[in-house]
């Protein structure tokens, strides 16, 4: 009888393994899909995953190069968002986007794409809740971790990264009140 049971079991479990639809990968098809044609994943950084909205849903940073990320924002439904010279006093991304480029011209057109996730698929939904362009970035590394905001006592998940200037500046990127914010933590003390 218990073999039976446990046999029964077994073919459901493995009806619905194969059942269910397989997870996207992070890949250039992948991006096309999110972000248009115009931004193409950089394989020199991986992914990384978080709740960087607080709302207790896997969200995905991807590291990629844009050639003009404007373009397709209104058909894939996303915003570009420029949070490092909004904090340095104007974070247009119209105007922001072709003046204010980084000046070595490998890190030039290097984005971050965040895909805010929706319901128990995250990131893989097909709908996500949000997707953002943030640039503006000179990237050296990318990581996403946990951040203790002073002013308000406060831990949120941010996206830290190591900017590849010559001061090699780090600062967290973080989800605030609806929208992206940039903070230096310091230079480098290589």
């Amino acid at each position: 009888m218990w073999s039976r049971i446990f046999l029964c079991f077994f073919i459901c479990c493995t009806a619905v393994a194969q059942s269910a639809a397989p997870a996207p990968a992070v890949d250039d098809a992948f991006v096309h899909q999110q972000f248009g044609d115009s931004c193409n994943l950089e394989p020199k950084w991986k992914p990384a995953t978080g709740d960087l909205n607080g709302d207790g849903v896997q969200d995905i940073v991807i590291v990629a190069h844009c050639k003009n990320p404007l373009i397709d924002q209104g058909d894939k439904n996303y915003e570009v968002v420029d949070p490092l010279d909004a904090f340095y006093g104007y974070g247009n991304p119209k105007i922001t986007a072709g003046g204010f480029a980084q000046d070595d011209p490998k890190l030039r057109g290097v984005v971050l794409l965040v895909v805010h996730g929706a319901g128990a698929d995250g990131w893989r939904a097909a709908t996500p809740q949000a997707k953002f362009v943030v640039i503006n970035l000179a990237v050296k590394t990318v990581a996403v971790k946990k951040m203790r905001i002073m002013k308000k006592k406060k831990s949120t998940v941010a996206i830290y990264v190591e900017e590849a200037g010559g001061d090699q500046m780090t600062a967290a990127i973080f989800w605030d009140r609806g929208k992206y914010r940039y903070e230096p933590l310091g230079s480098s003390m290589e």
